[in-house]
């Protein structure tokens, strides 16, 4: 899957990059490849909890996707 990321320069040096589907997934590194590379390892994590939660929230609540025009 793909996911859309936001690298940006740091002026004390390095990268920070943040995926914009996933807020919690963020990271950085001391070069863009870097970033992206930590970034990646992120999105994987935060997948991971946002797995485990729906597993345990489906026996509770019911998950829906709505589409919205703007």
């Amino acid at each position: 899957m793909k996911y859309t990321i936001i690298l940006e320069k740091e002026e004390e040096g390095g990268y920070s990059a943040q995926c914009l589907e996933l807020p919690g997934a963020i990271s950085q590194g001391e070069s863009k490849e870097e970033a992206i590379e930590n970034v990646k390892i992120a999105i994987e994590v935060v997948l991971e909890v946002l797995n485990q939660e729906a597993d345990r929230l489906s026996k509770k609540i019911e998950i829906s996707k709505v589409e919205v025009s703007v």
